[in-house]
């Protein structure tokens, strides 16, 4: 019964909180003072109070101070979610948990090669041209997500942020299976749990209809423990991280995988400036140690990867931003997102079969925006590409050697909760025996928030 009345109380408030004029509820002196309050976030200005015993609405101070406490700890940048429309928050604003998430479908039509992927990625581009991939329409509904946020206000730890997302991206394609996102905890600087990788520079990539985003954009999860500290009243950041390796390598006949013993370090410095410390400069390092069996010395072995990237967000005015990330490194293709899984971050030596070797790989992508009605209408494009290097040459004619990623799209902020797009795609790759296949997209969103 308790579940049904909770669910009552959503479906009233959501009812009151769209209406152009909500209708007010006078509380009853006589009532059970509750203890968990029930608010619109983004309807702080309105008093609601609901005659269902244990829950009525927040007063004034107590959605202030909720949302300020929301909106201080929201993240911005690439993928991330918007403050949620409902928040319980207790009396005394010690706690408060969000609810929300967003639908998202995505019809997409391929056409002059199409490539086995739900996302537009170069790397998988066909290399030749067949009647199966000259053209192909999908729509797509599994970047839906749902997430929950809770901010504790804690006299011990400060400010105590926990949160949880997920999406539809668990199995095969278009199976719909959910997805654990991310799933961590925040309190005194510190981030333990799954989250966007350290090394990615979340505000340094446009945005895009694609999931997928810029071939040479690194935004991928990690299992972590994450310090952060800011100085000189938050201009200067600085954060370094221990996190679960992912090893993508080729071992071939004298080598075999084993369990990783060191986790990756990322590290970055950044500067902000402006009046809201809207734009800034990042500069990252990646440090990985990668093991591996010798099967001819019967030896365990290590790998030394490193990565170095310089990434930022510059907003000169209201009307233009540009985004920016460039990444060069040794075996680190878990921060390149064409290379990921590729199998790239080592390879046979073909001077020698019994050594293997890190392949070298580098990735840039630029972007800029124009704001035609700022927070309502704008357009943006870019440019990206990823190169992996040989040395000693190649392992393989048919090994990835370079990609390319065009984009050109706009919104629209059709109401504060809805936004549609319209995009195009082009991508080529090539091989290290100079092949090249290409491929287009053109893509249509609509996007519900909740």
């Amino acid at each position: 019964m308790k579940t049904i009345r909770l669910i009552t109380v959503l479906l009233l408030v959501s009812l009151g909180v769209s209406g152009v004029q909500a209708q007010h509820y006078r509380y009853r002196s006589g009532h059970h003072r509750p203890t968990v309050y029930l608010m619109a976030i983004e309807d702080a200005d309105s008093l609601y109070s609901y005659p269902v015993r244990g829950v009525i609405s927040t007063n004034r101070v107590i959605a202030d101070n909720t949302r300020d406490d929301f909106s201080q700890t929201m993240r911005t940048g690439f993928q991330q979610v918007q403050n949620p429309q409902f928040v319980f928050a207790t009396r005394n604003n010690r706690f408060a948990l969000g609810i929300g998430g967003y639908i998202n479908l995505r019809t997409s039509y391929d056409f002059k090669g199409a490539m086995d992927n739900i996302d537009f990625v170069p790397y998988d581009i066909p290399m030749s041209a067949t009647y199966a991939n000259r053209q192909r329409i999908m729509m797509d509904a599994t970047t839906s997500r749902l997430f929950t946020k809770a901010v504790v206000n804690s006299n011990t730890l400060g400010c105590v942020v926990a949160f949880v997302d997920m999406d539809f991206r668990g199995g095969e394609e278009f199976s719909y299976t959910p997805r654990l996102r991310s799933a961590y905890v925040s309190m005194l600087g510190f981030t333990a749990g799954r989250d966007v990788t350290t090394f990615c520079d979340l505000d340094a990539a446009p945005i895009t209809v694609d999931f997928q985003g810029p071939n040479a954009y690194n935004f991928n999860f990690a299992t972590l423990l994450r310090y952060e500290i800011e100085f000189l009243n938050r201009h200067l950041k600085a954060g370094i991280a221990a996190e679960m390796p992912v090893v993508s390598g080729t071992y071939d006949k004298s080598f075999a995988p084993i369990s990783q013993r060191v986790p990756d370090i990322p590290i970055y410095f950044q500067y902000a400036w402006g009046e809201n410390r809207e734009s800034h400069f990042r500069a990252s390092a990646i440090l990985r140690n990668m093991y591996l069996h010798n099967n001819i010395t019967d030896d365990n072995t290590s790998l030394f990867g490193w990565g170095v990237q310089a990434s930022g967000r510059i907003e000169p005015c209201d009307y233009f931003v540009m985004y920016f990330n460039g990444v060069y490194g040794k075996g680190i293709t878990p921060y390149i997102q064409d290379l990921t899984g590729s199998g790239l971050d080592f390879t046979p030596n073909p001077a020698n079969a019994e050594q293997i070797q890190t392949m070298p790989m580098w990735a840039w992508q630029v972007a800029g925006q124009v704001n035609i009605i700022p927070s309502t209408l704008f357009v943006s494009g870019g440019y990206s590409t990823a190169r992996v290097n040989h040395h000693n040459g190649y392992y393989a004619e048919t090994q990835y050697k370079r990609g390319t990623y065009i984009f050109g799209n706009v919104f629209y902020q059709a109401t504060p909760n809805c936004r549609v797009a319209l995009e195009y795609l082009h991508g080529s790759r090539s091989n290290m025996n100079d092949t090249k296949g290409e491929a287009n997209r053109l893509s249509l969103m609509v996007q519900y928030n909740f």
